[in-house]
């Protein structure tokens, strides 16, 4: 149990510094999105307010040439084909009145969107494409349309190249993201420090309320002696007659008993916690042990017209503590005969193991557990039906010790149950063990 509680503690901080983690993760996921976002915002909200200035001066200009239609362009007027800004004027039969021409690379692109165009006047979209290389290009574009005085209409396209910004945002998000990463394995080293910090006044009340249990129990042996001795002596005192009296005396005996037998079992788990409880493996043949307490608990079992069945269990023979293995055995048969109804049935026996294991089991016809109590039934003074518990004199400890001396001698136990169906247990231990 020391190691399951340290594997608890452990496991407790591994999840804190995972949910810190992950807190960490989605904001900083948040974080680089919204960023992303608004700088995105921020690049195509002032290119678009670029482009449509552009298109509005273009425009003008062209009903200024529209006017004055001998006036000679000067082509130093034009745009550079280097310039990233651009415009097309067509005529209603897609005839090029007036340019200024973008880049040669992007040109054909351009064009083709022109004569598939079906945006909507002063509507800026971005359009993008990849060439064979795999290197997308982007450019944002938008559409005016001019009219002549002849009452024919022009549209005049204005775009610009952004593939460079759009490129530039891209490898900043790339850094915000690589820079998250980053942030995020220092925030979890800091989260796992933090939650080892937070788990020290933890231990340390763990710590104060094992020895609290294990100096209770220890300082009440003695007392709960006395009264058990004194109950017997007064059950065999002559001079009490009265059947009242008596019922009084063996109702004290019967919860001393249960308070002695608490007492013992917190001890044995505060000693287990504290690595005091120490193992003397020697050689037995478990099949034996396990028949030997099937045949201890038939008188208990009659009582209820309960049958407890040994079936063939043949020869055994392992290297354990056989104090131990015996109050497993004990534990888990006793619990099978307290949730058994009467007239039940209780069967142990051994099953086929992997080399070098034996598996023995223990089932009965009971009540059994429900899925979602399975997981909760070796925890300490867990109890499916409490009252009924109460009723039978359980306390709760029983399948936690028996979780125990399995896990002491490095094996693993295991239940098969549905509610009505009864419930079966499954131990399985190593041939040879040492402590």
């Amino acid at each position: 149990m020391a190691a399951n509680i340290t594997n608890i503690f452990g496991q407790g901080r591994r999840r804190l510094t995972l949910f810190y983690s992950a807190i960490m993760a989605v904001f900083l996921v948040l974080l680089i999105f919204v960023v992303h976002k608004t700088m995105e915002w921020s690049i195509t909200s002032e290119q678009a307010r670029e482009l449509l200035d552009t298109a509005g001066s273009v425009a003008e200009a062209q009903v200024y040439f529209n006017q004055h239609p001998d006036l000679t362009l000067d082509d130093t007027g034009y745009k550079s084909s280097n310039d990233r800004l651009f415009f097309y004027v067509f005529d209603e039969d897609g005839r090029l009145l007036n340019f200024a021409r973008a880049s040669f690379r992007i040109e054909p692109f351009i064009l083709d969107l022109v004569s598939k165009w079906d945006g909507q006047e002063d509507e800026v979209s971005v359009y993008g494409r990849k060439n064979d290389n795999g290197q997308e290009t982007r450019v944002m574009m938008t559409s005016k349309k001019v009219q002549d005085e002849d009452g024919t209409i022009q549209t005049v396209y204005v775009g610009k190249d952004v593939t460079a910004m759009y490129n530039g945002m891209q490898k900043s998000t790339y850094a915000m993201g690589v820079l998250g990463v980053i942030a995020l394995v220092f925030a979890t080293v800091f989260g796992h420090i933090l939650s080892g910090r937070a788990m020290v006044p933890l231990k340390e009340a763990y710590e104060k309320q094992r020895q609290f249990a294990a100096d209770a129990s220890h300082e009440l042996r003695t007392p709960l002696a006395v009264v058990m001795a004194s109950a017997d002596l007064l059950e065999n005192d002559p001079s009490i007659t009265s059947p009242f009296l008596k019922q009084v005396i063996e109702d004290v005996r019967d919860e001393v008993k249960k308070m002695t037998k608490l007492v013992s079992d917190l001890l044995l788990v505060a000693r287990s916690d504290n690595k005091a409880l120490k193992l003397k493996p020697t050689k037995f043949d478990a099949a034996e042990l396990l028949g030997q307490t099937a045949r201890v608990m038939q008188p208990l079992a009659e009582k209820k017209h309960i049958t407890v069945t040994a079936e063939t269990l043949g020869k055994h023979e392992i290297q354990a503590d056989e104090q131990k293995i015996k109050q497993l055995m004990l534990i888990l048969v006793d619990n099978a005969v307290k949730y058994t109804p009467d007239g039940g049935k209780v069967t142990v026996g051994f099953e086929k193991a992997p080399q070098g294991r034996v598996r023995f089991y223990v089932q009965d016809t009971g009540i059994g557990i429900a899925k979602e109590d399975q997981e909760k039934i070796f925890d300490r003074f867990y109890r499916v039906d409490k009252a009924r518990s109460r009723e039978m004199g359980g306390n709760g400890l029983g399948l936690s010790i028996a979780q125990e001396i399995v896990a002491l001698h490095q094996g693993t136990i295991r239940v098969q149950s549905e509610p009505g169906q009864g419930t079966r247990f499954i131990v399985e231990l190593r041939v040879k063990f040492k402590a």
